[in-house]
């Protein structure tokens, strides 16, 4: 599934100072990124606040991005919860043929044991055809998915063909590649500033937040570690590490959005329970921006 190989962008949905979703600035950022040379675009991951959402308005975004894609990239498309019958329903509802792939985050809240995560992604890669990216992120779900669990899905159900992980462990990640017996299963980092020393651990590239901001930057950053060019990747890494680290430190996508925001593609409105970027914040992105 070379399709997944490089750079993906976890796209946060831009919104007018009303709330309403801004639509032109999504427009922009579609273009930017694919104009930057990102090789996929993820739709409605947790970037792009999809938890606050309606129906209606995440069909209106998805029909969006596709339109200005126009298959100029392949697209993988975030469906996940910590409900999984409702899970498996929304996938035999949604029409997932425009998509390489389905990002589908472990459950959350809930707290599932490693057999119940186990059994969560059985359900769902036996009742679809669809390719299944697992996303791994204690940080937000409350629950970690074990290197072992992630190789006996990845060894039981061919359909589940890549993860996205974004254990604060890095060794979790290496212990991943190591344990791997499939070669066609992928791993892709799910954090920005682990993104080069996976890749050089054998990963395959990342799902990235801030490869949307300065995609041409990022982009090259990952072909440098995917060809190995140790010395030309860990410079890139160097020259972002202190960006990257600003745009999380309100939370995600706050930081992106006040990146986006500085450079014109759309606003830095968020919604709520999130809140703009502070002034603080803002004016540290920009002067970083600058350097650029």
């Amino acid at each position: 599934m070379k399709e997944l190989f490089g750079t993906g962008v976890a796209l946060v949905t831009p919104f007018n100072q009303d709330g309403s979703v801004d639509y032109n600035g999504l427009e922009n950022l579609v273009n930017y990124s694919i104009d930057g040379g990102v090789e996929y675009l993820v739709l409605l991951g947790t970037t792009a606040e999809s938890a606050t959402l309606t129906k209606d308005e995440k069909k209106e975004v998805v029909a969006t991005i596709k339109k200005v894609n126009n298959g100029r990239v392949p697209m993988v498309l975030g469906i996940g919860g910590n409900n999984t019958a409702e899970v498996l329903k929304e996938y035999a509802t949604t029409d997932l043929s425009d998509y390489t792939a389905v990002l589908t985050v472990s459950p959350y809240y809930n707290k599932p044991s490693q057999e119940g995560i186990y059994q969560h992604y059985k359900a769902i890669a036996s009742t679809t055809d669809a390719n299944i990216i697992l996303y791994n992120v204690p940080g937000r779900t409350g629950s970690n998915i074990a290197p072992e669990t992630t190789i006996r899905l990845a060894n039981e159900f061919k359909n589940i063909i890549a993860i996205k992980e974004a254990s604060p462990d890095f060794l979790q990640s290496t212990n991943i590649i190591r344990m791997n017996t499939r070669e066609d299963f992928i791993v892709l980092s799910g954090d920005d500033e682990f993104a080069v020393p996976m890749t050089l651990a054998g990963g395959k590239g990342v799902i990235s937040v801030m490869g949307q901001g300065l995609p041409t930057v990022f982009t090259e950053m990952i072909r440098e570690a995917l060809n190995k060019n140790v010395d030309a990747a860990y410079q890139a890494h160097y020259n972002l590490v202190e960006i990257t680290r600003a745009i999380f430190e309100e939370g995600n996508p706050v930081g992106i959005k006040a990146v986006l925001a500085h450079k014109g593609i759309c606003q830095p409105y968020t919604r709520l329970p999130l809140v703009p970027a502070t002034e603080n914040l803002t004016k540290k992105i920009a002067d970083l921006l600058n350097q650029f």
